[in-house]
C-alpha cells in the first residue's frame, strides 16, 4: 500500500511543479515568469483545497459562490488579500472551468468582474511589487484564463495520467 500512496499523494511543492509546467506548455514564451508562477501558485492552491475546507477559504463551486461571498456579503474586509483570493477564484472558475460554468452563468460578466477585483487589490496592496504583479493579473486577466482553458482541455484530452498497467506493476513491488 505504501508505494500506491506515494503516487498518490502529493504536497504543494509537487502540485506548483505540476501547473508550472502545465501553464508553460500553454503559454507563448513571452509570457512573463512572474505572472506564470503566481497562475501556477493558484491552480495548486484550489487543487489542494476542498470545496468543504474548514478555517480558510474553500474553493468556491460554482460562480454563485463567488457572487454570494464577494458580491452580496458586505460583512467580508474587502483588503487586498480578500479582494485578490475574490480575483483568483473569478480567474479559476470563468478560465479552467469556463465549459462547466457556462451552462449557467455570464462567464464574461465574472471575468470582468475578476480583473476588477485584481485590479482593486492592487491598489490596497502595500508592497509595489506584489501591486505591480496583481496590476498586471488584472489587465492580462482574459490571456490567463484562455490559457487555464486551453490547460484544461489538454488535461481532459489525456485519458489516463497513469495507466492501470504501471500503477499494478508498482503496488506489487
Amino acid at each position: 500500500m505504501e508505494p500506491l500512496r506515494d503516487l498518490l499523494a502529493t504536497d504543494h511543492r509537487r502540485a506548483l511543479e505540476f501547473f508550472v509546467l502545465g501553464l508553460t506548455d500553454v503559454c507563448e514564451p513571452t509570457v512573463d515568469r512572474q505572472e506564470l508562477l503566481y497562475n501556477a501558485s493558484v491552480l495548486a492552491h484550489f487543487a489542494q483545497v476542498s470545496t468543504h475546507a474548514h478555517g480558510e477559504l474553500p474553493t468556491p463551486a460554482s460562480l454563485t459562490s463567488v457572487f454570494d461571498n464577494f458580491v452580496l456579503a458586505t460583512g467580508l474586509p474587502h483588503g487586498s488579500l480578500m479582494l485578490e483570493t475574490a480575483g483568483a477564484q473569478c480567474l479559476l472558475l470563468t478560465g479552467f472551468f469556463e465549459r462547466q460554468m457556462r451552462a449557467r452563468h455570464s462567464v464574461s460578466w465574472y471575468a470582468d468582474l475578476g480583473a476588477g477585483f485584481f485590479e482593486r487589490a492592487s491598489a490596497r496592496e502595500s508592497s509595489p511589487q506584489k501591486a505591480r504583479l496583481l496590476s498586471a493579473i488584472s489587465k492580462g486577466f482574459n490571456g490567463w484564463r484562455r490559457r487555464y482553458g486551453r490547460l484544461s482541455r489538454e488535461l481532459s484530452d489525456q485519458a489516463y495520467l497513469l495507466s492501470p498497467s504501471n500503477l499494478g506493476s508498482r503496488t506489487r513491488t
